[in-house]
């Protein structure tokens, strides 16, 4: 199907409109929850570096736990949502995550708290793997870029929350309460989604759909997440180190540069919402895409130039970066679902997923290291050579086959 077609066709009925929203509304909350708690340990990193004796490499290796966890389960999980549906899977997955997260919270040491850290993102892979396939059969293609826009939000609303949050619940009254809000926000969800979500009705399109391995049948897939796990790079060093950017080199206030942390996420989740509508619009997404990892690249580069500025100047720069790094993750995990199809989505997304965070575990101690030895202007520099990788590896048109 050509991308003038695609906007030539009619809009598709949605006789399940309300569920559909519903269930998408519940999947958002789900995943911002996962995220708060994956994400926490990366705003407890001032704590530990300025206070606690950490080197940025420690701090950043702690940092990363929750996401090396989620590396281990995300296809696991993508599987079993294959197998029985999406409901119990996401239900369950917050359920054990907040386990993780009480035993974070009464954990003594740092060795205890890396290894619930590493136990709840095992937990929260759940929620990547699921609640992306679940809006995917929810929603018709032509609706489909808006929704996982939407859906997308979560990640950079997570972040958000964490950030205006964490450091200064940790400031004040140490780790062991800052967890409290992961564990609160993963329990309260759990509950919810197993009341509120129902598995897409497609049962009767998979008995039409062949379930062969999509991998076989072009490289499409396999270029798809070399992207985005390249484009997880610059995405996860703003994310894990910009706020101690802020603090240590900036010399921001830990509230005014978690603020600006939250707002810049707030940014990347709306234009998320936005790309995705692009999408729909243009008929493709990944030639989105290809404009997305371009300004990445441009963006990195301009921070790295920016890091002496003023403040002013150094704080556009830096939400206008953010922005840029994280508006991929929406057309890459709809371009995967639609071609791998109702019987291979959960593990595709959770390939997606696994690749992305395969890197993003890396991102934490590597890029620690390398601020260490270089300094954050050529850190950022090095990160842009990422997206610059990517571009050519962008497939030059959308998958040829609709299988949802």
């Amino acid at each position: 199907m050509t991308s003038s077609a695609v906007r030539r066709a009619p809009r598709a009925p949605m006789p399940n409109a309300v569920r559909a929203w519903s269930v998408l509304g519940l999947g958002v909350a789900a995943q911002t929850a996962g995220t708060v708690f994956v994400s926490a340990p990366a705003f407890l990193i001032p704590l530990l570096h300025t206070e606690r004796g950490l080197t940025l490499a420690e701090a950043g290796l702690l940092a990363s736990t929750p996401t090396i966890g989620m590396v281990l389960t995300l296809i696991a999980w993508g599987a079993l949502a294959d197998r029985i549906g999406e409901r119990w899977v996401i239900a369950g997955g917050l359920a054990l995550t907040a386990v993780a997260a009480l035993g974070a919270i009464a954990a003594q040491g740092y060795v205890a708290l890396g290894i619930f850290f590493l136990l709840g993102g095992m937990a929260s892979a759940s929620t990547n793997a699921a609640s992306g396939r679940v809006v995917v059969g929810w929603f018709p293609k032509d609706r489909r870029g808006l929704a996982m826009g939407i859906r997308q939000t979560c990640q950079p609303l997570g972040v958000t929350i964490a950030a205006v949050t964490i450091p200064l619940i940790a400031a004040e009254n140490g780790v062991g309460a800052a967890l409290l809000l992961p564990f609160g926000m993963t329990a309260v969800l759990g509950i919810a989604c197993a009341i509120g979500i129902r598995n897409p009705p497609r049962a009767a399109l998979a008995a039409r759909v062949v379930a062969h391995n999509p991998y076989r049948s072009s490289g499409f897939l396999w270029r798809i997440h070399a992207v985005s796990a390249l484009l997880v790079v610059p995405q996860f060093t703003l994310s894990i180190f910009g706020l101690v950017w802020l603090v240590t080199e900036l010399r921001w206030s830990a509230l005014a540069a978690g603020v600006l942390v939250g707002v810049s996420q707030f940014v990347g989740a709306l234009a998320r919402i936005a790309i995705g509508v692009l999408s729909d619009r243009v008929g493709s997404r990944v030639r989105p895409l290809r404009w997305v990892a371009v300004a990445a690249g441009v963006c990195l580069l301009v921070l790295a130039v920016f890091d002496g500025a003023g403040w002013g100047a150094a704080a556009v720069v830096f939400v206008i970066a953010t922005t840029a790094t994280v508006v991929d993750n929406g057309l890459a995990f709809t371009s995967v679902a639609e071609m791998a199809g109702p019987s291979w989505a959960g593990r595709a997304l959770g390939a997606q997923n696994t690749g992305q965070f395969i890197v993003a575990s890396v991102v934490g101690p590597a890029m620690g290291a390398l601020i260490g030895l270089v300094g954050y202007p050529l850190a950022f520099a090095a990160t842009a050579l990422f997206p610059a990788i990517a571009v050519p590896l962008i497939p030059r048109g959308d998958a040829e086959h609709d299988r949802l």
